[in-house]
């Protein structure tokens, strides 16, 4: 799910700019996700007592005047020794009219956002059992817009964006991601003027003989409340299709606003069967093969997107977005995170599978861009990537930390434990008996990431999912030739300590550049002040710490100095790469120790950022700045060290 708080038009050639500006966006929306929603009480985790295996929801809406008129029937069994009632959760403003148990009215309370039911006699452990709530209203909205009534260009529309707790807004449910259903109906009667799309396949149209049509929907592959939907309106219908095999295809249901149907919309349209088969080659094949997948337009409180079952609910559209609400029904709707807790196992995939998306197009350097700008908003994440406080849901849904920091996360793993068995994990994972079409928590995807990769990975996801922050290293490094043209390199890695972890575990790769070539190496940093050494043919010419870019991490680092070299002189290099997208390395030289500031400027003299600020030893050293975030253009660096200040022009082009 994705949320915009602004809506911008701009209209743009194809390519890596359109695909560049497209990412910028996608971006905002998450960091869009602040504290603007919490909840004085959250109705969670639901009825425990009961497991909910069916829903139908049966319905009429009118748009003038707004209105609901509902009859839900629910299929449960008992989950505990024994019940004599049980409840739903449902909003106290829709009025309920009856309610049916096995077919036979029954008594009732509503109350407390809660509709009460009672059994006709004790029902023990594993009996089954069906209610039919009659119900009607009009809906009050709540979180990203739960239930709405609209307009576009004049025409009517309803739709709904359920998550996290906003389902119980418009019809009675077991309110809690942990209870999938194994199938549900979804019935719609509305005006014939408008089409009304949920989730999986038509069964059935029927016109009613009054100005109305009711539209059959039904949803075969398990389902998570929350993901049930409804986007109604005057919609133009677009079909394109995902060619799975040499015979057989499925088709991909477009319905959009038919004013804003245009070649722009159609040609990001038609990229959508690409996209899924970028997945499917690399997750698994697309989990609900045998229906279908599409896009639904809709217009929510923050115009972004929110990701269906089967069907996204796009607000608006670019190739960012939707990669990440198709990478969403792998992840997010084919597996569900099993509490609000564990909500990166939906957000942090899927904002990763954007890059993965970018690599498969656009190469290593697409990734590797994406990488580095998702990085730039995990370094602000606060807190856990486990949500502490599931009463907030802009805690939930936090851009830089269940996005962005989650997504990095998968990065990450990807460093440790290599390309191929990475895949080889989310495949494994996508498919596992226990967590495909049902619920995960965090220790579920490391039991499979562990298994795969035949290794323990607990530090891995305890610093990273349940710490906070990031590593701050500083790196010193000296060299001597100990014969035969073999020289040792000696690497001083010290952390600066934090508070949860105190410091992070992880493996480092190491590229050591000399006259005879690159050594590429992994040392394993386990402490907060640690030593290697290393032996490389050729005498030394630099030292590349994390190669690649596999962690996120603050760098500061000593390079290619001596114990027997004296600095005694200071001196600032030029920048290098330069000109540089996104980041480049700065080298300067201190002769004394002392109070230390590098510093950017703009062409106006306006700092954009501080590289150094601090007390430093006499060395040389070599810092990266990464500039994603700034516009192209001639910036200007800035060394003050003691009566030392030089400044040297550098150029950013996207």
């Amino acid at each position: 799910m994705i949320f915009n708080t602004f809506l911008t038009v701009i209209f743009l050639t194809t390519g890596l700019f359109a695909q560049e500006f497209d990412h910028r966006i996608a971006e905002m929306e998450k960091a869009a996700h602040s504290n603007f929603f919490s909840l004085s009480k959250v109705n969670y985790p639901g009825d425990s007592k009961i497991d909910v295996t069916y829903y139908k929801l049966d319905l009429t809406l009118t748009h003038t005047p707004n209105y609901l008129i509902g009859a839900v029937t629910v299929n449960a069994r008992v989950d505990t020794l024994s019940i004599t009632n049980l409840f739903l959760d449902l909003r106290d403003n829709m009025d309920v009219d009856s309610v049916l148990l096995n077919g036979t009215a029954t008594t009732f309370d509503h109350s407390n956002n809660e509709l009460t039911i009672d059994l006709d006699r004790v029902y023990v452990q594993n009996e089954i059992f069906s209610v039919v709530v009659f119900y009607q209203g009009v809906p009050v909205t709540s979180g990203f817009s739960s239930f709405k009534f609209g307009t576009h260009d004049g025409q009517p529309i309803i739709s709904t964006l359920s998550e996290p707790y906003g389902a119980s807004d418009w019809w009675p449910c077991k309110d809690t991601p942990a209870d999938k259903v194994d199938s549900a109906d979804i019935w719609i009667t509305v005006d014939q003027s408008m089409i009304p799309v949920s989730n999986g396949m038509i069964q059935e149209i029927i016109l009613n003989g009054d100005g109305t049509h009711t539209y059959k929907w039904k949803e075969q592959y398990p389902i998570v409340h929350y993901l049930i939907s409804l986007a109604i309106t005057n919609y133009h219908q677009y079909d394109t299709y995902y060619h799975y095999s040499s015979t057989d295809s499925m088709i991909i249901t477009h319905y959009s606003y038919p004013e804003r149907f245009n070649n722009s919309r159609k040609a990001l349209l038609d990229e959508t069967s690409a996209m899924i088969e970028v997945f499917s080659q690399r997750y698994g094949e697309y989990p609900f093969i045998y229906e279908r997948y599409g896009h639904a337009e809709f217009t929510g409180m923050f115009g972004g997107a929110m990701e269906h079952q089967t069907c996204s609910s796009m607000g608006f559209y670019g190739q960012g977005i939707i990669a990440h609400e198709l990478a969403h029904q792998w992840f997010g709707n084919m597996i569900t995170c099993k509490d609000w807790h564990h909500i990166w196992l939906n957000e942090g995939f899927a904002t990763y599978s954007e890059g993965v998306y970018y690599e498969a197009i656009g190469g290593q350097s697409a990734y590797d861009q994406f990488i580095v700008s998702e990085m730039n908003y995990a370094k602000q994440a606060q807190g856990t990537i486990w949500v502490q406080n599931i009463n907030s849901i802009g805690e939930i849904f936090n851009g830089n930390r269940t996005y962005a920091k989650g997504g990095i996360v998968l990065h990450m793993l990807r460093g440790v434990v290599g390309d191929s068995t990475f895949f080889d994990i989310m495949r494994t994972y996508a498919a596992h008996p226990d967590y495909a079409y049902n619920v995960a928590t965090t220790e579920d995807f490391q039991a499979v990431a562990e298994s795969v990769y035949g290794q323990p990975l607990d530090y891995f996801f305890q610093e990273w999912i349940y710490g906070e922050k990031y590593p701050i290293y500083n790196v010193a490094w000296t060299y001597n030739e100990i014969g035969g043209d073999v020289w040792r390199v000696h690497i001083n890695i010290e952390q600066t300590p934090r508070t949860n972890p105190k410091y992070f575990t992880m493996p480092i790769k190491i590229n050591i550049s000399t006259t005879n070539g690159d050594t590429l190496v992994t040392i394993f940093n386990d402490q907060l002040i640690q030593d290697f050494e290393i032996d490389v043919n050729g005498g030394p010419l630099g030292l590349q710490f994390d190669y690649g870019n596999w962690m996120l991490k603050t760098l500061s680092i000593t390079t290619g100095v001596d114990d027997k070299i004296t600095i005694n002189e200071y001196s600032l290099d030029q920048n290098y790469p330069n000109p540089f997208n996104p980041s480049t390395k700065i080298k300067y030289q201190i002769a004394k120790s002392g109070f230390v500031e590098l510093k950017i400027c703009n062409v106006l003299g306006k700092e954009v950022s501080i590289l150094v600020n601090k007390e430093m030893q006499a060395g040389s050293y070599e810092i990266e700045f990464d500039a994603s975030n700034l516009s192209s253009g001639i910036y200007f660096y800035t060394l003050n060290a003691g009566k030392f200040i030089q400044t040297r022009k550098m150029i950013y082009l996207k």
